[in-house]
């Protein structure tokens, strides 16, 4: 058995508790958290689980790291910490464990992350003999490994579009929904996720990535966006009113340049409403899904939707995102220390329970 630990019980941290818990290679050794008021509580409890884990959750990392394990599921927020994050996952990699996350977005595409990161992160592997797996939680899998297979399926491909469609209604972080995204606040405000630059920054490894895969060379990365107000105020229950005249969807794309044209494309459509601008695309049923569309010869769109806790849609991306990352652990404990990306990695089967 591989000895696991969980590091964080947010959205990302209680699904990947659930995947450890659930993997037949893998023992869940430790919880990490930050809060105190999480301190001793049960593994299984914080997860959502029925049953008690007997895993206490802790806040001496030191010590859950002195007992060695042999992975690290990193599920700590780096959206504001990125500094912090990276030295969390460079301490654990020197502890000898192979560490697999989502918050190192520069290390979608690790072969072109800042030279000052991969070397930072090859130092940790040649110290500890640890090893380091990024993929994104948006999920990580639609954005690279899943378009990449169905590009396969046709003779011709003239363009990539992956594409996360969402109602954050139903979202359980509100400083995100709201600040982050920017849903709710007076259409002068700049959401910092799509400040000039940051798309690039979050999701254009990704977009590299799969140009790398194809074979083609960028001209350059380009972002557009839009957002729109609400024309009522809507009223919602995790996170009560949000004005009308407020933001209350918002659109942009980060996309690859081909000869000139957009060619690989990575689109997210977000709403706290589906009243919000209803032309803009919208999923199949429910409250979200993630779709990829290859405009070639044939065309070919599959849409994926996943649910979780109680038929969140929200949820399911994280738990599939997650998936994706435990899933990969003991090939990753199999092979060469080293920093890895999703064309290293390979998909998983799953398990039958």
């Amino acid at each position: 058995m591989i000895s696991t630990i969980v590091w964080g019980t947010g959205n990302v941290g209680r699904a990947a508790i659930r995947a450890v818990h659930a993997h037949p290679a893998l023992e869940l050794a430790a919880v990490v958290v930050h809060d105190p008021a999480k301190v001793g509580r049960d593994a299984g409890d914080l997860a959502g689980l029925e049953g008690e884990l007997g895993v206490a959750a802790t806040g001496d990392v030191e010590a859950a790291l002195a007992a060695r394990p042999q992975a690290v599921v990193y599920a700590a927020s780096g959206d504001i910490r990125p500094d912090d994050a990276l030295a969390d996952i460079l301490r654990a990699i020197r502890a000898g464990a192979v560490v697999v996350t989502p918050s190192l977005y520069a290390l979608y595409d690790a072969r072109n992350a800042p030279q000052e990161m991969r070397e930072a992160v090859q130092a940790a592997v040649d110290e500890g003999g640890g090893s380091l797996f990024v993929s994104g939680v948006d999920p990580g899998w639609g954005n690279d490994v899943l378009p990449l297979l169905i590009s396969g399926l046709g003779s011709t491909v003239d363009v990539i579009r992956c594409q996360e469609i969402f109602d954050y209604t139903t979202y359980d972080q509100e400083d995100s929904v709201r600040y982050l995204v920017g849903m709710g606040q007076p259409m002068d405000y700049e959401p910092p996720m799509i400040a000039p630059t940051i798309p690039t920054m979050v999701w254009g490894g990704q977009v590299r990535l799969m140009a790398r895969a194809l074979g083609v060379e960028l001209d350059e990365i380009r972002e557009t966006v839009d957002r729109r107000a609400l024309d009522d105020t809507v009223t919602t229950k995790a996170m009560g009113d949000f004005a009308a005249g407020t933001q209350g969807a918002v659109r942009f794309e980060v996309q690859g340049i081909v000869g000139g044209s957009p060619r690989i494309v990575v689109e997210h459509v977000t709403r706290i409403h589906a009243s919000c601008a209803p032309d803009w695309p919208s999923p199949p049923d429910g409250d979200g899904a993630h779709r990829v569309i290859i405009e070639g010869r044939p065309r070919i769109e599959v849409s994926v939707e996943a649910t979780d806790e109680g038929g969140n849609r929200a949820a399911g991306g994280n738990a599939t995102a997650v998936g994706r990352l435990v899933n990969a652990i003991d090939w990753l404990v199999a092979a060469e220390p080293g920093l890895y990306d999703a064309l290293d990695v390979p998909l998983r089967p799953g398990r039958l329970s």
